[in-house]
């Protein structure tokens, strides 16, 4: 039975940083060919970073790219691995004439290179470009039409690059036709709640259609707005999980992979008439085994808090690191999302990195001072105070204000002193703003709105409460401080602009409004469909009014991680200017 040795590297590129990420791959590559692998894997863009974006479109960056694959080939064979077959993600451009209607500027294509002995041999395009959610492919790239098969020894091997492996036909049809015995798939796929069993199954089904084992290495990591959370893994050509990464952190799966033998003396079908790749490598263990047998390893899935905490620290750390900021700052009110927030910025940089501010006014309860400094004595995050009544006086003596205008004054100050304090020494202001509140208009603009970065932007704020509960129970278990204070997990949520201010007074109740905004946001359910399913109909049409008049604001909040399957910002894009309204009945 042929056995070809596969690894899958699992690597954290930058968008657009050619050298880091060129010696993320030479140094993953170096340790699969020190473990006897044939073959190594990387994920979807790994050489340029997913997604580019607008960068595809640049020729320049399409030709550095391009000549960055070419050094990478030569600098993996100078350090002595080049007998190791690599598959790397990549961004090139067709040679074709380019000046099409409807066909994106340059030529753009989505590629996965196949490199051997110094050299790139061969080139696999992406064949279906996904368009939906996050994905925007149809706008960079061209799709590729041509099927890419290498026999390493007596194994066959057919490449895929991610929205491949979810459609049927192409690359999986091609890989049954061609008798391939795996199907090598590269993905940038981001993380959502739950997705990984979603992968799994597809993979598992993908197996059994195509008779093929599948490998499907994913990066993990932040960029901008999301987060990819690795979680790669081999199936066999049954279906059976052999090996599984581990989730939001670095990782290389070595896995042998035994496969029954396949008469493959007829042409294969199906394949894309002439312009099928079908090459022949040798293997490093043609003739004897790969070396000692590994056994399989299957790194544990995470609970779903620990999940999330997981993706949200991961995208604030990396959207901190990978922009070169030394440290992050966030005014702390006592407040549940301002607690939670500080507690993810202290796990995710460390507390040396993180700076609170305590802005007390006339309203703020004595409590809310006191938590304020407990997240900072639980955590050893850095606070200061910087009461604002005399700057609101000032303003008032002046202005006169009164109502609402009066209340969101405060959050204003607040936001001048954070923005302040970040110019004068470099701190990176993290919003404390939830999902719940950024829906409905919840949110003072250039007040609490203000900020670089909003790590809780698709976090709902009943999960806040539930992810702030489970953080605390996770220090209890290791012997450690709760690092939020539990009276700000427990009290009764206040914005502190008037006497005796509640949520309450304004938004109905967190659970209610949590459910209902799921359906309306996430799931695009109308406003008859709503009420059908058991809300109040002036409810209903409240909350769908107060969403829809704040898009104005959400357009000019921070990014922040997506956790969810429709985020603020790459995934729900509504026009502002917008006279539709959802009605109830009618």
């Amino acid at each position: 039975m042929p056995t070809l040795r596969v690894a899958l590297g699992q690597v954290n590129p930058t968008v657009g940083d050619l050298p880091g990420n060129s010696a993320l791959i030479r140094d993953a590559a170096a340790r699969a060919h020190e473990a006897g692998a044939d073959l190594i894997v990387f994920p979807e863009m790994a050489l340029t970073g997913y997604p580019v974006e607008d960068l595809s479109l640049r020729p320049s960056f399409q030709n550095a790219s391009r000549a960055a694959m070419q050094q990478l080939a030569a600098g993996i064979a100078a350090d002595g691995h080049g007998d190791l077959i690599c598959l790397i993600g990549y961004l090139d451009h067709s040679d074709q004439a380019d000046q099409e209607i409807g066909r994106p500027r340059g030529g753009a294509v989505n590629s996965a290179a196949l490199m051997h002995a110094g050299s790139v041999l061969a080139r696999y395009d992406k064949h279906f470009l996904p368009n939906y959610g996050v994905f925007d492919e149809a706008r960079y790239f061209v799709p590729g039409n041509r099927a890419l098969i290498v026999d390493i020894g007596d194994v066959r091997v057919c490449v895929a690059i991610c929205e491949d492996l979810w459609r049927e036909g192409g690359p999986t049809q091609w890989a049954r036709d061609a008798h391939a015995d795996l199907v090598a798939v590269l993905n940038a796929s981001p993380y959502e709640r739950m997705k990984d069993d979603v992968r799994l199954e597809l993979c598992v089904q993908r197996a059994r259609d195509s008779h093929a084992a599948v490998a499907y290495a994913n990066m993990f990591g932040g960029q901008d707005e999301l987060v990819f959370d690795g979680d790669s893994l081999v199936v066999d050509h049954e279906g059976r999980l052999l090996e599984r990464a581990c989730q939001f952190g670095p990782d290389l799966l070595i896995v042998d992979l035994d496969v029954p033998a396949k008469d493959r003396s007829a042409a294969p079908n199906g394949l894309p008439d002439d312009d099928s790749q079908i090459l022949s490598l040798g293997s490093r263990s043609a003739g004897s085994p790969p070396g000692p047998s590994r056994p399989g390893v299957i790194v544990p899935r995470l609970d779903d808090h620990e999940e999330v905490y997981a993706a949200l620290r991961m995208g604030l750390a990396d959207y901190v690191d990978k922009n070169g900021f030394a440290s992050v700052l966030l005014g702390l009110s006592g407040g549940i999302d301002s607690a939670f927030v500080a507690a993810l910025a202290v796990d995710a940089l460390g507390p040396d990195r993180v700076f609170g501010v305590s802005m007390p006014s006339r309203y703020s309860s004595d409590h809310s001072v006191q938590d304020a400094h407990g997240i900072a004595e639980r955590t050893g995050l850095s606070i200061r105070d910087v009461p604002i009544a005399p700057m609101f006086d000032a303003f008032q003596g002046s202005l006169h204000f009164t109502g609402l205008a009066e209340e969101n004054l405060q959050a204003r100050i607040r936001g001048m002193i954070l923005m302040g304090i970040s110019n004068a020494q470099g701190h990176l202001v993290l919003a404390t703003g939830n999902k719940s509140e950024l829906s409905v208009g919840y949110s003072t603009i250039y007040g609490d709105a203000v900020g670089g970065f909003a790590p809780i932007k698709d976090v709902p704020k009943t999960l806040v409460w539930e992810l702030s509960r489970w953080r605390n129970e996770q220090a209890t278990h290791r012997g450690e401080i709760e690092p939020i204070p539990p009276r700000s997990i427990t009290k009764e949520p206040s914005a502190e602009l008037r006497p005796d201010q509640r949520d309450a007074d304004s938004l109905p109740d967190y659970q209610i409004l949590d459910e209902l905004l799921e359906d309306y946001v996430d799931d695009d359910t109308g406003a008859k469909d709503l009420v059908s399913s058991g809300f109040d109909p002036a409810l209903v049409e409240r909350v769908l009014a107060m969403t829809d008049g704040a898009e104005y604001k959400r357009r000019q909040y921070p990014p922040g991680t997506k956790i969810g399957s429709r985020a603020f910002g790459r995934d729900r894009r509504l026009p502002i200017t917008n006279r539709w309204r959802e009605k109830t009945s009618g």
